[in-house]
This record gives C-alpha cells, sequence and structure tokens, in this order.
C-alpha cells in the first residue's frame, strides 16, 4: 500500500492576475521539484489591496519546503507574521495553504475532498447570487442589463426557468417610474453616508424590488437578501420589520459586534446569516458563543480550505450549519465547492451565474449545474486550474473592485 505523503519540496511560488471586467482576478500558483503545479485564486478588490505583495513577500520562505506538510508550513507562517496576524496577512495565508492543497492532492492523484475527509455529497445545492445586482450595477460586463422594474420581475423568471432552485439579491432604489436602479450600498460608501442609516424611501424601494422578484420566480424558489454592513443595528431591525411578512431563506447581515447580531437574530422572523468578512477560529468563536447566526458563512479563498474545514467543525459544535462565500472566478467555486463536498453541516452554496464573456476562456473546467445543483467532479486537485496564456493574454487593471465602488464604473 502506497504512504499518503508527499515529500516533493516546492520549486517556485509566484502571483498571477487578468482583467476580469469591473474588477481582477488573482491566482498563486506553486511549481514542485516533480513539476506537480498547485494553484489557488484570491481577490484583492474586495477590500484588502496589497495581498499579492503578502504572498510574493511569505512565499520566499515556502521555497523549498516539503508541498504535503501544508498545515506545518502554515503554522510556521502564522508564527512569523504574529505581531500583524490577521487582514491582509490572513488573506495571503489562505491563498497559499489552498494552492498547497492542490498541489498535494494532485501529487496523490486525489480530488482535494479526499484530503478534507472524504465527500459526503456529490451534488450540492446552490444559489444564484447577485441576482440583478450584477446586471444593474455593471450592465456592460452582465446583460441583459435591468433598467425597471418589469427587468427585475424578468430576472426572477429566468432563475426559475433555468433550474435554480434559490437566489440572492441586494438592495436597489428606483426613480418614481420604478425605473433606472441603482445600488444603496451605503456600508461600501456608495453612497457615502457615513451614518449609514435606513431611512423610509430605502424601506420602500427593497420590498418593491423583492416583490417583483418574487412574482418572477413564483412560490417554489427560495429568495435570500444580502444587507451587507448596510445599516446599523436600528436599520437591520427596521428592514426585517419591513419584510416580516415576506418569504425569505436568510437575512444575510454584516457587524463586527458579536452581541448585536445575537440582538437582532433574536427579534427576526427570518434565519439570519454572517460572518462572511471573519478570519479565523479566534474571530467566529465569539458569534458562536452569542448565537449570533443561524448560518455561518465562511470566506474558504480568504481563510484557507484546510482552516475553513476547522471553522465548519466548531460551527457543528454549537449546532450552526455553514455556507461558503464565493463571487469569484471558477478556480473559487471549485475551491468552494471541495469545501461544501466534504463539510457536513452545509446549509446550501454561493455561485455566479452570471458571467464574463471570456470567463470560459480562462479555466481548464468551468462548474456543470443541474437542477440548481453543482455536480462535483473527481478530477485531481481542485478540479480545473487556470489557463496561464489565456490569462496572461488579458493584463489586469490598475484598479477594480470594492475600491472603486464609488465612482462610476462600466
Amino acid at each position: 500500500m502506497a504512504a499518503l505523503t508527499v515529500s516533493s519540496r516546492i520549486r517556485s511560488l509566484e502571483t498571477l492576475a487578468c482583467d476580469a471586467g469591473w474588477r481582477n482576478y488573482h491566482f498563486v500558483k506553486v511549481v514542485t521539484e516533480d513539476g506537480v503545479t498547485g494553484w489557488s485564486e484570491f481577490d484583492e478588490g474586495f477590500g484588502a489591496p496589497g495581498v499579492a505583495t503578502a504572498i510574493n513577500r511569505l512565499g520566499a520562505r515556502v521555497i523549498g519546503q516539503p508541498v504535503g506538510e501544508h498545515e506545518r508550513i502554515y503554522a510556521e507562517l502564522y508564527a512569523a507574521t504574529r505581531p500583524a496576524a490577521g487582514g491582509v496577512v490572513a488573506l495571503a495565508l489562505g491563498a497559499i495553504e489552498n494552492a498547497l492543497l492542490d498541489a498535494k492532492a494532485k501529487s496523490l492523484g486525489v480530488p482535494c475532498y479526499e484530503l478534507l475527509g472524504g465527500k459526503v455529497r456529490d451534488r450540492i445545492r446552490v444559489y444564484w447570487s447577485h441576482c440583478c445586482t450584477w446586471r444593474i450595477n455593471h450592465p456592460t460586463w452582465y446583460t441583459p442589463a435591468i433598467t425597471s422594474l418589469d427587468g427585475t420581475v424578468a430576472m426572477g423568471r429566468e432563475v426559475r426557468e433555468k433550474g435554480f432552485t434559490a437566489c440572492k439579491t441586494n438592495i436597489f432604489i428606483y426613480d418614481e417610474k420604478q425605473q433606472n436602479p441603482r445600488g444603496w450600498r451605503p456600508g461600501f460608501g456608495s453612497p457615502n453616508e457615513p451614518a449609514v442609516n435606513v431611512e423610509r424611501h430605502v424601506l420602500r424601494n427593497l420590498r418593491m424590488h423583492l416583490e417583483a422578484l418574487r412574482e418572477g420566480t413564483g412560490p417554489d424558489v427560495d429568495i435570500l437578501l444580502d444587507l451587507n454592513f448596510h445599516a446599523k443595528t436600528e436599520g437591520f431591525l427596521k428592514i426585517l420589520r419591513e419584510i416580516a411578512d415576506l418569504d425569505m431563506f436568510w437575512i444575510e447581515i454584516d457587524t463586527y459586534n458579536p452581541e448585536a447580531l445575537g440582538f437582532i437574530r433574536r427579534q427576526s422572523p427570518h434565519p439570519i446569516s454572517s460572518c462572511e468578512t471573519l478570519l479565523g477560529v479566534r474571530e467566529f468563536l465569539p458569534y458562536f458563543r452569542e448565537q449570533a447566526m443561524d448560518v455561518a458563512i465562511i470566506d474558504t479563498p480568504w481563510n484557507g480550505v484546510w482552516q475553513s474545514m476547522k471553522i465548519a467543525n466548531l460551527a457543528e459544535a454549537h449546532e450552526v450549519n455553514v455556507a461558503p462565500h464565493n463571487f469569484y472566478g471558477h478556480l473559487c467555486t471549485m475551491m468552494n465547492a471541495h469545501f461544501a463536498a466534504a463539510v457536513p453541516n452545509l446549509r446550501i452554496m454561493e455561485t455566479d451565474i452570471d458571467r464574463l464573456a471570456w470567463d470560459y476562456e480562462l479555466f481548464t473546467h468551468v462548474p456543470e449545474y443541474a437542477d440548481g445543483h453543482l455536480i462535483m467532479p473527481s478530477r485531481p486537485g481542485w478540479g480545473t486550474e487556470p489557463i496561464e496564456d489565456a490569462i496572461r493574454a488579458r493584463p489586469p487593471k490598475n484598479a477594480g473592485g470594492l475600491l472603486n465602488y464609488g465612482q462610476k464604473q462600466n
């Protein structure tokens, strides 16, 4: 019986990036002495500039180490960066860990989920994320553009007709003719309203938008709402009261105060999900102790899939299910899929169905969906990897993503 060890050492580590429309895609590539290549995808546009710089700085300590010893390498890098643990440094560690997992699995000739304990499901229920959102906020890149409430109804109908069983949307403000919707995201500075107050017109528009989406989806599609950081505790409660009678799968809320979120959850008629911006078990722990959410959202590209399994285990001990955060490229979707396939306490998986016209040119394989589920492949590693020639053919923009939200976007 062959030993399940990988002793080959890491020969090189580099970061790559390419144009992704309104943002960039970012990747880590590690190559072993045996010629095995491991990949991961990370992000710099979601409020985290400089991750690539941190990865490349840490990469010097990774070169020459056995690719299979990802837990030890992670612990060593964490110790070396402990005075500045968290933030961009944590994201860099997660990106490196994910590339090591891919290389290790490929060296063993197995899918990554085998390293996570094996899969417990072959099909993963997904929800169509940023439903209406991409077509309203970025109409140049995602079509057809939504320019009226009728377009929102049509979007809901499209979700249902394409066989998806759940979709998630955001807050939008329409004009007096129920046209020209625009995203309302003051928590991200667009519009720039530091007090983050929720006034009557926001409540009216949100309810109108949700009712239009429901008209299109019909009664059997679950609707999720993402409120991000766009309110304070008072505002979140106002929104929950306004939509108390609507049929909602969950309300997603971000706050850095676990006690405030627990207070909100105990008054909410709908399930609450949260924590997609947290890093590591130490940040999640106070939310679990507070019983602050029904579903813990884990960003596996940020945390690293191996570390994310530890967070999911902690959630299980607190009787909480998990859902992976995913709004990146196809490699991130597959990284999340391996996590979702292996973790027992999964609620549902996020995925973007609206894609850039060239997304399918950038990866060797794209996710396969059927009846609202992602079908797990059995290919080694993550089951897909970037195509380097295609990546290099689309040089990255100088800036993109959340840092540009307050500026005019195409």
